[in-house]
C-alpha cells in the first residue's frame, strides 16, 4: 500500500525556516516524481515544487523560487522541502503527493498534510 506521511510543520516567526519531510511507504522515492503542495484557508491547493524520478531535476513555482528547496534522501526514502525566509502568506497546510505522469502532470496518493503557521 502506497502511503506518504508529511511532518515538520509548526509555528515560526516571519523570516524563519522550517524543513518539511515526506516519508514514503510502499514506493521508492527515487522511482517517483514527487511534488509539494499547500492549501491556505479558503484557497485552492497550489503546487510549489517537484523533484523528478531518477535524475532528481527540481521545479518551483515562481512565488517560492529562491526561498524553498526540494531534495531527496534515498536512504531514508524521504523527500524534503526546506523553507527559508517564511512569510505570513506561507501559512497553509502542506502536502506531498506522487505525480505519476511527471512533474507537469497530476498528483495522487496524497498525504494528510502538515500545518505551517507564520506569525509577524
Amino acid at each position: 500500500q502506497v502511503q506518504l506521511v508529511e511532518s515538520g510543520g509548526g509555528l515560526v516567526q516571519s523570516g524563519g525556516s522550517l524543513r518539511l519531510s515526506c516519508t514514503a511507504a510502499g514506493v521508492t522515492v527515487d522511482d517517483e516524481h514527487i511534488g509539494w503542495y499547500r492549501q491556505a484557508p479558503g484557497q485552492e491547493r497550489q503546487g510549489l515544487a517537484c523533484i523528478s524520478r531518477i535524475e532528481g531535476r527540481t521545479y518551483y513555482v515562481d512565488s517560492v523560487k529562491g526561498r524553498f528547496d526540494i531534495s531527496r534522501d534515498n536512504a531514508r526514502n524521504t523527500v524534503y522541502l526546506q523553507m527559508n525566509n517564511l512569510k505570513p502568506g506561507d501559512k497553509a497546510i502542506y502536502y506531498c503527493a506522487i505525480k505519476s505522469r511527471g512533474c507537469a502532470g497530476g498528483a495522487a496518493n496524497w498525504g494528510r498534510g502538515t500545518q505551517v503557521t507564520v506569525y509577524a
